[in-house]
């Protein structure tokens, strides 16, 4: 399977959808409305995508062909032998598969939350459309606003694991790769099973046998990639917008028994709050808040683990 085939994308007149729906029907194409679109067409080696934005996007291997013996004479009105107006986009893997991330592991208040998104190859443009990009690239409020778009549109599974069961695996993983890579499978496994894709691409966290070991245990054979920025990679970036949202709102969650807000990284206000919560409830309070076997909390106790 080609992983990364080009995808042509331009901007058109939403007048113009009459007439290429009736062209592309004439054509064999076979037309369908996901959300968001005007119409998608597709028949064997090419799809081709209008959105409501009015862009258009055509892949697959007869995507030249279309474009030079119809897009062009009959829509666009232009002719290029070279496809300099093309928006050619090569930076993603333009097939099915499975992207994760994780949000909260340097964060000391608040849950770990992994999180991974299914999207076909033809649906991958919808996310660039949805404003898809590395979460953090985006403000708080623009991350809920995304999210909540690929929570409704696209497959996915969430684990969330907020501070008490957080430390109780830490005893028993002692590491936080180990932990992490536990996560990572058991979202890969769920995503797997509820879609029967088998490729899965993951930012690259830590030596690549960690989470390999982990796919073992649960008797996982995926095609696995993990690469540094995997955020890159649209799928990827939605999981980890969908991973920052969850520990978004699982912070606020956690903070609200304690009737406080609580600030977000491992900075002085998190110490701050942090003595605030030890003041009034203890080490109690802050295996309910917190992930005790940072280096924050010595800081907001003074205790050794």
């Amino acid at each position: 399977m080609n992983q990364n085939p080009n995808i042509f994308v331009t901007t058109l007149n939403l007048k113009l959808s009459a007439k290429m729906l009736a062209d592309l029907t004439e054509q064999n194409f076979e037309i369908s409305t996901p959300p968001y679109t005007v119409f998608s067409a597709k028949k064997k080696g090419i799809s081709c995508t209008f959105y409501k934005s009015g862009k258009l996007t055509v892949q697959g291997r007869e995507m030249a062909s279309f474009v030079e013996f119809y897009l062009e004479p009959e829509i666009l009105g232009t002719f290029t032998t070279n496809y300099k107006h093309l928006d050619v986009e090569t930076n993603h893997d333009y097939m099915d598969h499975i992207g994760i991330d994780e949000s909260g592991k340097g964060d000391f208040f608040g849950p770990l939350c992994i999180a991974g998104v299914y999207s076909s190859a033809n649906d991958i443009p919808k996310l660039q459309l949805l404003g898809v990009k590395d979460s953090k690239k985006l403000t708080d409020s623009q991350i809920i606003v995304i999210g909540k778009k690929i929570k409704a549109e696209f497959k996915h599974h969430i684990v969330k694991i907020n501070p008490q069961k957080y430390n109780e695996l830490y005893e028993q993983f002692k590491n936080l790769n180990k932990l992490l890579a536990w996560g990572h499978a058991t979202t890969i496994e769920q995503l797997v099973q509820s879609t029967d894709c088998h490729n899965v691409i993951i930012d690259q966290f830590a030596s690549e046998d960690v989470v390999i070991t982990a796919l073992k245990r649960k008797k996982m054979k995926i095609n696995l990639t993990q690469r540094h920025r995997g955020e890159e990679d649209l799928v990827v970036a939605a999981a980890s917008i969908l991973a920052r949202m969850t520990f978004l709102e699982g912070l606020a969650l956690v903070g609200k028994p304690f009737e406080v807000i609580l600030p977000k990284g491992a900075s002085k206000q998190t110490i701050a709050m942090g003595k605030k919560i030890y003041a009034h409830f203890g080490v109690k309070g802050l295996n309910e808040t917190g992930k005790l076997h940072f280096k924050t909390f010595i800081d907001i106790t003074g205790i050794e683990r």
